[in-house]
């Protein structure tokens, strides 16, 4: 049934007897139960991504309500699995793991989710090369292109001349406040320096 422009109406709720629709909202395609003239505000839920509204039916509509679902405790902590902004992920510890392509959150079970976080964490351990207790918003971190230093947001290159693992923080701050003198520096100075000797011998002769 078609219902307005971009949106199509699915049938009912079973269990409320709600107008189940879909519809394109400002983050995505979106499913939505009840009409705002009721009296009681519309539920949402967002589409996964392989799913569309042309083709989604009542029952595939309906069991995204299912999420976010509880898989259990890990490490005495709950994980959980829903449906965001950016797609699927598992939250746990406060922390979230993003699902990867063909993993569907209604299906996935307790120890695929173990499985992925304990991923995660490993590869966060190994994204980081140093950090400093004494200033937890610097670090020194492998990137895609290579290391670099992460501060409040920002990110700064680090000169060929420094070894990432042997920098301190006094030398990172040096980094980032642009005053630290690198081996290619001196050399341009002693290059310039030895080009004004030579002009100014050149201007005795």
């Amino acid at each position: 049934m078609e219902h307005k422009a971009g949106e199509r109406v699915l049938g009912q709720d079973p269990k409320t007897g709600r107008q189940v629709s879909v519809k394109i909202g400002r983050y995505g395609p979106l499913v939505q139960v009840g009409t705002p003239d009721e009296e009681d505000k519309p539920k949402f839920a967002s589409l996964q991504k392989t799913q569309s509204i042309e083709t989604i039916t009542l029952e595939e509509a309906l069991k995204l309500f299912d999420l976010p679902r509880s898989l259990g405790a890990f490490r005495d902590k709950e994980m959980t699995v829903g449906v965001g902004r950016f797609g699927p992920y598992i939250r746990h510890n406060n922390k979230f793991v993003s699902l990867p392509k063909g993993v569907d959150p209604l299906e996935i079970t307790a120890e695929e989710a173990v499985e992925l976080i304990e991923a995660k964490e490993k590869k966060d351990k190994e994204k980081i090369i140093k950090a400093f207790a004494e200033e937890p918003e610097l670090q020194v971190l492998n990137g895609r292109y290579g290391p670099y230093i992460a501060y409040k947001k920002e990110n700064y290159k680090i000169p060929k001349s420094q070894k990432p693992e042997e920098l301190t923080l006094e030398l990172c701050k040096q980094i980032i406040d642009g005053t630290l003198k690198t081996n290619s520096a001196k050399k341009t100075t002693k290059k310039a320096t030895k080009t004004t000797k030579t002009q100014a011998k050149k201007t005795k002769k």
